[in-house]
């Protein structure tokens, strides 16, 4: 059994989960508190060391950090369904595309950098959200640009079936949606987004889903 650490609101832990769930893998998820500064308590920094979700163990070995390496991971044991194209150019394409998501923008936004913002720059709640809202529409942009007019994508990022991009996309896509931030002039982010969603493995992993989170009280 795959045992993970995370939290119901993390776009990161929504990344790996989809990944589980499309390799057919079941987990048991430990939902950590980020909001309430869990991942900070001893025990569960020992675990992590950069007190961030997810972590993932697998049998006995020490524990996976860092989604984009929990996924590539998962690819490189699981390999069906791939999620990685079989042809070198493409995977180049796939991992860029979701490092795009994962790496330029979602960074600028989780809870430490708000609390930064707040606790040290004195930036009030109207700042910060305008803040929040300015990177995830600058990286939805910044997607739409680069999957618009491109012939590899497809239903999804690339081609026809989903692959790690689709799961950094849709993961800032459903962020961006809870504080409001328009995508309705993002054509191909909405279609995809929208293929994603009708994909069970999505649909299952999705945070308003998950034990903890205000849709599951």
């Amino acid at each position: 059994m795959i045992r993970m650490y995370g939290f119901w609101r993390s776009a990161a832990s929504f990344r790996v989960r989809i990944a589980l769930n499309l390799k057919g893998l079941p987990y048991e998820e430990t939902m950590v508190d980020i909001d309430a500064g869990e991942q900070y308590a001893s025990g569960y920094h020992a675990m992590n060391p950069q007190s961030a979700v997810p972590s993932v163990f697998v049998d006995d070995g020490p524990p996976l950090t860092q989604s984009l390496a929990i996924v590539e991971y998962l690819e490189e044991t699981h390999p069906e369904p791939p999620l990685l194209p079989a042809d070198a150019r493409g995977r180049a394409r796939v991992r860029s595309l979701a490092l795009l998501f994962a790496a330029d923008h979602h960074p600028l936004i989780v809870p430490r950098v708000r609390r930064y913002l707040s606790e040290e720059l004195h930036v009030d709640d109207a700042g910060r959200t305008a803040w929040i809202r300015h990177w995830f529409r600058e990286g939805l942009v910044q997607g739409e640009a680069r999957l618009a007019g491109d012939a590899a994508t497809g239903r999804f990022c690339h081609g026809d079936t989903p692959t790690s991009a689709d799961l950094c996309l849709i993961s800032q896509v459903m962020g961006a949606r809870g504080f409001q931030v328009t995508t309705a002039d993002l054509p191909a982010i909405s279609r995809i987004a929208e293929n994603c969603l009708a994909e069970e493995a999505f649909a299952r992993a999705l945070p308003l889903r998950q034990p903890g989170a205000p849709a599951s009280h």
